[in-house]
């Protein structure tokens, strides 16, 4: 370490350790890199051999200045290394096992490269505000969704207190019980059960894990010196207001991926976080579409769908005559390998593209492309507002049903697919999204927020 790394400030940051909580970190470490600090940057072991398989075993080289370290998540290897791994396994394998190989790590890196004088951590990595107490270092939360998730699971308690949750068996899944108004959440008035991000459901024992630990992080965030935010003030002031009351000081950065494009320095621009190997392709595929005319099909890195699910959407594209770039990972069924029928790779082969992955902030940038089918998650929708993409939402978990109503009735920028998807509907949608007046509505609300968030 020579003396100007010495002056420098030395941020260590470390990701909840799947494809979505990665990414962001990953541009707000090089947002500070590009303000002066020393980064090291933590992945898990395991996160770690998957990007170098698929962005190449120089990918993670970094600079003398920004640096890659690994942690064991405490889970043995999956049989299959390149799927993402049981989410509620690895919530509760980091929380359990992490402490105390991140303290020695913090203990490695300031002895034998420069002292850490910030922890900048994701909020699932509460596990991380022990060692920050204990070494007396300041630490930074990272929520990697957006607000109005959080402040809904600052609600867990009252759901429960209230008796609204959870659930007291499957019927209510499907009696129209999650229609029921949630009146005590005033900067999200109008929210139903069924928009609160799921895990508060729970039926069986044992499901009420997930729903547990979020409530914990929850309560250590208020213990951290500081909140980011990957939002901006225009789509969520609201939110961020009540959220102020209640948490430590909360910084609003606007979309990082946005910031992260206003970076000079162009040297670390070879480091990328995408565990899947990137299509080039694509953008030379979208090259030869006209402008506007291409829907986009990416439902994330964590869904896995039925098979039947699977072809209702196949003909749900083949019957809205639409050009398509549909991004299917090799484990997107569940428990199965993907098939598409034949009859639709054979009757949509000259209006459509098939990737297994891809830039997607590229992509939507694309003049060509006129509309996003997604599942909903923050950092899609954040994308998709910024490039002025309007969407058709078809939520799976997590924070996705919440997203979903904010985009369809407080924003206006997306319309929703049924969760019992039918290839009708989706064609319907399709159609309506790309050539009807609803469609010309929600596109004029999403360039409105694009400019907002630009």
């Amino acid at each position: 370490m020579n003396s100007n790394q010495e002056k420098k400030p030395h941020a260590l940051c470390i990701p909840f350790p799947i494809q979505g909580h990665i990414n962001p970190m990953l541009k707000l470490a090089k947002i500070l890199h590009s303000k002066g600090f020393l980064i090291t940057f933590v992945n898990s072991e395991f996160n770690h051999q998957r990007l170098l398989r698929s962005q190449g075993l120089d990918a993670l080289n970094g600079l003398p200045s920004f640096r890659f370290e690994t942690i064991p998540d405490g889970l043995p290897p999956p049989e299959n290394t390149n799927a993402t791994q049981d989410i509620q396994s690895l919530l509760k394998s980091v929380d359990e096992t992490c402490l105390d190989p991140f303290k020695s790590l913090v203990d490695k890196v300031s002895a034998s490269y420069a002292e850490v004088t910030c922890i900048v951590a994701d909020l699932f990595m509460g596990c991380t505000l022990e060692a920050a107490r204990e070494l007396g270092i300041p630490e930074l939360l990272l929520w990697t969704a957006g607000a109005g998730c959080l402040l809904c699971l600052d609600h867990y308690p009252d759901l429960l207190e209230k008796g609204l949750m959870p659930l007291k068996d499957s019927s209510y899944l499907v009696n129209g019980y999650l229609d029921t108004l949630v009146d005590f959440i005033p900067a999200l008035s109008g929210i139903r059960l069924k928009d609160i991000p799921p895990f508060i459901r729970y039926i069986n024992p044992g499901d009420e894990y997930i729903a547990q630990f979020l409530s914990s992080q929850v309560e250590k965030a208020k213990q951290a010196s500081a909140i980011i935010f990957n939002t901006f003030d225009e789509l969520e002031h609201d939110v961020l207001e009540s959220l102020a009351s209640m948490y430590p000081p909360c910084y609003v950065t606007g979309p990082i991926h946005q910031l992260e494009k206003n970076i000079v320095d162009k040297s670390l621009a070879s480091i990328k976080s995408n565990l899947w190997k990137e299509e080039p392709g694509c953008l030379k595929w979208l090259d030869s579409q006209p402008p506007l005319s291409v829907i986009y099909v990416n439902f994330g890195s964590i869904i896995a769908m039925t098979p039947q699910q699977l072809s209702e959407f196949c003909w749900g594209l083949a019957k809205s005559n639409n050009s398509f770039l549909w991004i299917i990972r090799a484990d997107l069924v569940i428990g199965d390998s993907v098939v598409l029928p034949p009859e639709f790779v054979t009757q949509t082969s000259d209006r459509g593209m098939l990737a297994g992955w891809c830039q997607q902030e590229e992509v939507l940038n694309h003049p060509s492309i006129g509309g996003f089918l997604t599942h909903c998650g923050w950092n899609s929708t954040l994308e998709s507002i910024s490039s002025g993409v309007p969407m058709i939402c078809w939520p799976f978990f997590a924070d996705q049903h919440l997203n979903c109503w904010l985009s369809c009735n407080k924003w206006g920028i997306s319309m929703e697919i049924d969760n019992n998807v039918k290839s009708d509907e989706v064609a319907k949608l399709l159609i309506e999204l790309m050539k009807g007046e609803k469609g010309k509505e929600v596109r004029k609300n999403v360039i409105q927020l694009k400019n907002k968030a630009k």
